[in-house]
């Protein structure tokens, strides 16, 4: 008997530094409907397999055959090292030790620009004011990016109506201020890290390190906060030096974005994803990110149609490695 006519639930999961979300997955015409949603703590777990075996334990029916895991790590060999968070695993082990008959693996950013492919309009809020058509056609190009525990960068072609997608470790090239303090930013951290990449400014402990820096330049005492508690005191507006992070951690984000699409090409436009990303709605909305996004010199005109969306759908990663099977 055929295991997959047995049991036509795929397995999906989206394995972060912080946390790890898994569901069962099945197509349901045009639509890809999630079951059985589960977020874990990583450091609850030893490792993925044992996550995995206690997500497994806990649904109540068969378990799936086959597994699409987006890893927020370079997918390259079958040795994968998760880059926030201490799991390794090889992925045939892996495969034996859960008796799938199909595994696939996939970078975390790639399931987002999967994702982007079968989003339905309700689930992007436009940053700007430049329209953005659907995504489909014969030909197009977008970069899909953000800030979670790491920053994710993937890109998505559209060549003869057929979904292409890049994974990159983009958010790893290094950090370009943009400001004399900007660059006083980058000394302070300097003197913390051989090298600053823009992950280390753009993803939830980059907030963190912002936070300390910005405090440094100005000669006061950073408290250890995390970077929930920095967003919270800069939106109850009882931390000027949270709120100036919040809005500078945005400008460069768009900084970044922009960057991105002059490198890529993705002229038809910007998805934004990540953990963090949600709690800086209101800052995002304002005109610090899209100005940075513009701002690149001879090519701001360029940069002023592309259009930016941020993905509001609560499982992108789940769904996307759906969609990537």
């Amino acid at each position: 008997m055929n295991p997959q006519r047995e049991n036509p639930d795929l397995l999906v999961a989206d394995i972060g530094g912080t946390n790890a979300r898994f569901a069962l997955a099945r197509e349901a015409g045009a639509h890809i409907e999630l079951e059985a949603v589960q977020e874990l703590h990583t450091a609850d777990f030893a490792s993925l397999a044992d996550a995995l075996r206690h997500y497994l334990a806990g649904i109540g029916r068969a378990a799936p055959t086959r597994a699409v895991l987006a890893v927020a790590a370079p997918v390259a060999g079958d040795e994968i090292v998760i880059t926030n968070n201490p799991w390794r695993f090889s992925i045939p082990q892996l495969r034996q030790q859960l008796q799938l008959a199909q595994l696939r693996l996939i970078n975390d950013f790639a399931a987002v620009a999967y994702a982007v492919t079968r989003l339905p309009p309700q689930h992007l809020l436009a940053l700007g004011e430049v329209a953005a058509p659907p995504v489909r056609g014969a030909e197009a190009r977008y970069a899909v990016l953000g800030p979670g525990t790491g920053l994710g960068v993937a890109h998505l072609l559209l060549r003869q109506h057929q979904a292409i997608v890049i994974e990159t470790e983009g958010g790893h090239v290094g950090f370009a201020p943009g400001s004399a303090e900007e660059r006083e930013v980058l000394r302070v951290l300097l003197d913390e890290f051989p090298r600053v990449s823009w992950e280390r400014l753009l993803s939830g402990p980059g907030l963190v390190n912002l936070y300390r820096a910005l405090a440094t330049t100005r000669g006061v005492n950073a408290q250890v906060l995390q970077p929930a508690e920095i967003t919270q005191r800069a939106a109850g507006g009882t931390d000027a030096l949270a709120l100036h992070t919040v809005e500078l951690f945005c400008a460069l984000l768009g900084a970044f974005a922009g960057d991105v699409v002059l490198g890529s090409g993705a002229w038809d436009g910007v998805y934004l994803a990540g953990g963090v990303t949600p709690r800086l709605l209101p800052w995002l909305q304002k005109e610090a990110f899209r100005n940075r996004f513009e701002a690149k010199g001879r090519f701001s005109a360029l940069l002023s149609r592309v259009p930016t969306q941020l993905i509001t759908h609560p499982h992108t990663g789940l769904l996307g490695a759906a969609a990537a099977a």
